[in-house]
């Protein structure tokens, strides 16, 4: 249907909705039974049967399936059968791992999903954008993504970006009048607006009229193809060491072959002993245990508010050296709060916290009303001028829109007016807020046809353009001396760490243009809101642990310079050295004199968009990793352009969360604070089990290697090498991934984005850990089989045991940097009971009897164990007094 060329009343009839009412719960419900999920169809998932087979795909796999056919056709049953049943294992091990990690990227998609604005019931409320039907009234402002196509019913100055669709980056104004016209393209239907695209100025209300696929999006989204998983740099960093890891174990292995065969074991004996220590050797599974340690990772970042939308954020956080974090919101409460006003040339505070409507207005401690000279009118006019709503949920009072608007509408709530003094008026024209204007301008008309314009803004953006200011003997010239006492009285409000908010009047006739450049002049200067928005009691201590992590705190705010240099030194962000740099400054210096003076400044007061992405560059031009915050569309570019992206997820806008890497949930400072350590965390586990798996496969070859130049029997049989691989590699390892930080994570210095995974002596630890882990197990099958030669399944059970209670014990040695001796075992249970496990299953396979012949073992008396145990704690013990 043509929705663009019916009127909005004929648009309602159709889909049996109004657009001041909304949908009740009923039609929604039978809506989306109807038309779907408002979602485009995602790319086809692979099968799980399909999933499960490509574990097996794996060409070292394919050969040992061979060589165990080959053990079958020879008669070797009970050998074909146990490597049989541990390559199916393993392959169900790598099912779970790549299941889980595709659960928890589902899960993060679901979460950073766009919202919307909705009218049920007769009341707007947020909800994910999927969950839109067919007729929802939606609500769309500046910075919005639409969720679905809607036939626009109101229009405020409404613009949108439809490059998405058109490839035409130019702003389109779009207005709610039918169109009559046929055969019109999306571009030219300008009283429709199209899922996925970007409002980009002011406000309107839409009827959505298609959903999901059916949709202008949809019908693109049909003609797109699959795309490709992309991989984290770490990954990439992993796959190719892989590969190099996969050489230097295939040389090494066919070493071992060679030399066994020359002294004369059995080919067939050592071609499988040979691929069976490739297999265990080559660490195909380290990428899907990153990948497995990241998701887990930022399941763990979900829980403490953090959303990550993109898994390579995760790496890079751990490199962060300066959080650029906005003030308002992320270091406040963002409960902004009317404290104080400037009327009649006299200073009014006002008593009561946060939203609640409860409080009084004081002068000199005597209580006034709003019988008061233009007290009544200054508050009206703030509420009118106001795009917030108030709500009260379980007795509380919450804010729907912005802060500063809800502080207005709080303060005039609180001398009695109300929604039905609100409903009085009518809105003519609405000029949005603009952070280039740095003012909010309506149209009103009264009941008895008169019209007036009221303006709120910046104090500096107002007061040039008043001529008139009013005072307890009405209106009155705005002198230079008038001029003096308001910008005295500004200052005294931001000493005081208040953001001011200047309001001003203007009569208007029906014949003035409201659409001329000279509506907003010639204002009448009403008075000033002084409000605070409270430091966070938890931020103070996070902006601490930051410094001390080496990680640099800027604020960057539009507030005032007073007010933001009064909060910055509350929260001790402010050294006595520090600049406070006011925008007007930045845009006085060159790009090289601020990279100057940069690593000085740590706040940036009266700041544009444009300076936020100045102020990125010139951090990272000193070679800073760099964390950028924003809520609003125009943060989009610096937050795009920083290192690491943070939105707000409560008071962000759709477009800025889309350009971020990180989601803060609850728009707290604090939060990125611990989405750092975590990130340095999950950094650090990944070099941990890269240290275990890599140490232990070095062991494991060269134990084999040192028997075959020594012309020893075989230390391990090849079921021993798969079992080892399969039991003590995998649970352990996962289990790495799951470690409590150290406790000087947050006291080392960032990490450098250059930095290699073998860096800070990890190399050196795996080989010479590695080397020890052989060598002992080399000793303990040596000395064993030397003392009774006859017994070699004794041997190699000495040997088999040995290897795994090495790693087993050298698997705590792992979680430190500096020693065994400096964490407790006990702090990561995870890690215990995969130990635990382990050992249980190792006890199995050597004491009952079934499983002996299948694993070449035979039962150990306590003083076997006990020799075992002083060998395999060699290589840990002897280690473990040193940093190295």
């Amino acid at each position: 249907m043509n929705w663009y060329q019916l009127d909005v009343e004929n648009v309602e009839q159709k889909l049996h909705v109004t657009a001041n009412r909304g949908l009740n719960d009923r039609q929604v419900e039978k809506r989306r039974k109807q038309y779907g999920t408002n979602a485009l169809e995602a790319q086809k998932k692979v099968p799980k049967w399909l999933i499960f087979l490509k574990q097996f795909q794996d060409f070292m796999v394919l050969v040992l399936l061979a060589a165990t056919l080959v053990a079958g056709l020879l008669g070797e049953y009970i050998d074909a059968i146990a490597i049989m049943v541990i390559v199916l294992v393993n392959g169900c091990i790598g099912f779970f791992q790549e299941q889980k990690a595709e659960k928890s990227l589902d899960k993060l998609k679901e979460l950073s999903a766009p919202m919307a604005h909705v009218l049920r019931n007769e009341k707007w409320s947020k909800i994910p954008s999927q969950h839109v039907v067919v007729g929802d009234v939606v609500r769309i402002s500046s910075g919005d993504r639409i969720p679905a196509d809607v036939r626009i019913v109101k229009s405020n100055s409404l613009e949108t970006e439809e490059s998405a669709l058109t490839g035409e980056s130019l702003p389109v104004m779009k207005h709610a009048t039918a169109i009559r016209k046929d055969k019109l393209d999306a571009q030219d239907q300008v009283n429709m607006g199209f899922m996925g695209t970007l409002v980009t100025r002011g406000t309107g209300v839409g009827i959505v009229v298609g959903t999901g696929m059916n949709t202008v999006m949809g019908q693109i989204a049909s003609l797109m193809g699959n795309t490709k998983k992309i991989l984290t740099p770490l990954e990439r960093k992993l796959s190719e060491l892989g590969k190099i890891l996969i050489v230097v174990a295939l040389l090494l292995t066919a070493l071992v072959v060679v030399l066994g065969v020359l002294q004369g074991h059995p080919v067939y004996t050592m071609f499988l002993a040979g691929v069976s220590l490739a297999v265990a050797a080559i660490p195909e599974g380290l990428p899907a245990i990153v990948t497995v340690a990241l998701s887990l990772g930022v399941q763990r970042m979900i829980r403490k508010k953090a959303i990550v939308r993109k898994l390579s954020a995760v790496e890079t956080l751990g490199c962060a050296s300066v959080i650029c974090s906005d003030k308002t919101g992320t270091m406040t409460e963002n409960q902004m709060t009317v404290k104080e006003l400037y009327l009649n040339e006299k200073q009014i505070y006002v008593t009561g916290d946060g939203y609640d409507i409860r409080g009084d207005y004081f002068i000199d401690k005597q209580k006034v009303d709003h019988t008061f000279p233009n007290m009544q009118s200054m508050l009206l006019y703030g509420m009118l001028c106001n795009q917030a709503s108030l709500i009260v949920k379980k007795g509380k009072y919450f804010i729907d829109g912005d802060p500063t608007d809800g502080a207005l509408l709080v303060a005039a709530r609180k001398i009695g007016l109300t929604v039905s003094d609100e409903e009085s008026y009518k809105v003519i024209k609405e000029f949005p807020f603009d952070s280039e204007r740095k003012r909010m301008s309506v149209v009103l008309e009264d009941s008895n046809d008169r019209r007036f314009l009221v303006t709120k803004g910046a104090p500096d953006v107002l007061l040039p353009r008043s001529s008139f200011h009013m005072n307890e003997s009405g209106r009155q010239l705005l002198k230079t001396t008038d001029q003096r006492n308001i910008e005295h009285a500004i200052d005294h409000m931001a000493a005081k760490a208040l953001r001011t908010l200047a309001i001003a009047v203007k009569p208007l006739s029906k014949q003035d243009d409201l659409e001329s450049s000279m509506l907003e002049k010639d204002l009448t200067f009403i008075g000033l809101y002084g409000m605070i928005d409270p430091p966070r009691k938890e931020v103070k201590k996070a902006i601490a642990e930051c410094r001390n992590a080496g990680i640099k705190t800027v604020m960057i705010t539009g507030d005032h310079v007073k007010t933001a240099r009064a909060i910055a030194q509350s929260l001790d962000l402010l050294p006595n050295h520090g600049q406070v740099l006011e925008g007007y400054q930045i845009n006085e210096m060159s790009d090289t004199e601020l990279e100057d003076i940069i690593e000085d400044s740590y706040v940036f007061a009266r700041v544009t968009p444009e300076h936020k992405l100045r102020i990125v560059h010139a951090f990272q031009e000193k070679g800073h990793v760099v964390a950028m915050t924003g809520d609003g569309v125009n943060d989009a570019p610096a937050i795009k352009a920083s290192n690491i992206g943070v939105s707000m997820g409560m008071g962000g806008t759709d477009v800025t969360k889309e350009a971020s890497s990180l989601i803060l949930m609850d728009d707290n400072f604090a939060t990125i604070k611990s989405a750092i350590q975590e990130g340095r965390n999950i950094y650090e586990n990944i070099r941990k089990f890269i240290r275990y798996l890599l140490a232990s496969n070095v062991g494991e070859i060269l134990v084999m290697l040192f028997a075959m130049m020594l012309s020893l029997p075989l230390p391990l049989v090849p079921v021993q090498i798969l079992w080892v691989n399969l039991v003590t590699d995998g649970l352990p390892a996962m289990a790495l991934g799951l470690d409590k930080p150290e406790g000087n994570v947050m006291t080392r210095r960032p990490r450098s984005l250059q930095e290699g995974v073998f860096a800070r002596g990890l190399g050196y630890k795996i080989i010479s850990r590695g080397i020890l882990i052989g060598i002992v197990t080399l000793i303990g099958f040596m000395t064993t089989y030397q003392n009774d030669p006859e017994n070699l399944i004794y041997a190699q059970t000495i040997a088999f045991t040995t290897l795994v209670m090495a790693q087993l014990i050298h698997v705590f040695d792992c979680r430190s940097e500096n020693s065994i001796f400096s964490r407790n075992p006990f702090e990561n249970l995870y890690l215990v009971f995969a130990v635990l496990s382990s050992l249980l299953l190792l006890l199995i396979v050597i004491y009952w009897e079934p499983l002996q012949p299948v694993f070449h073992t035979t039962s150990l008396s306590i003083r076997d164990w006990m020799y075992i145990g002083v060998l395999s704690a060699l290589p840990t013990v002897l280690f473990g007094f040193t940093k190295k």
